[in-house]
């Protein structure tokens, strides 16, 4: 069993910046990434990155997000810059163990929200 824990959410102007953390515990962990859902939209992928990357972006996120990972600590970030209320969403960390790759484990989720 995988735990993952997310932190770093808040309110935020347009074109400010935001970090959102996750960490994960239980498990070595293989690819972790973020998702987001809009009130009304279904959930969609931000980033993504295995061990040793490369990382994946969304289209719409695409040089203003920058996702990483500390291996040691397990943990992955999502570095949000250039925010745009578009970017209004709950955000969700996302892993996959290395030994278990069917299996994939959500956190909690953390409100991002972007002011115009």
């Amino acid at each position: 069993q995988v735990q993952l824990v997310e932190s770093g959410g808040g309110l935020v102007q347009a074109g400010g910046s935001l970090r959102l953390s996750c960490t994960a515990s239980g498990s070595t962990i293989g690819v972790m990434g973020w998702y987001r859902q809009a009130p009304g939209k279904q959930r969609e992928l931000v980033a993504t990155m295995g061990i040793g990357g490369p990382a994946n972006y969304a289209d719409s996120v695409k040089g203003r997000f920058t996702i990483s990972r500390d291996y040691a600590k397990n943990t992955v970030y999502l570095q949000m810059s250039s925010l745009k209320p578009e970017d209004t969403a709950v955000y969700y960390c996302t892993a996959t163990p290395v030994f278990r790759p069917r299996e994939n484990y959500w956190g909690q989720g953390s409100q991002v929200t972007v002011s115009s």
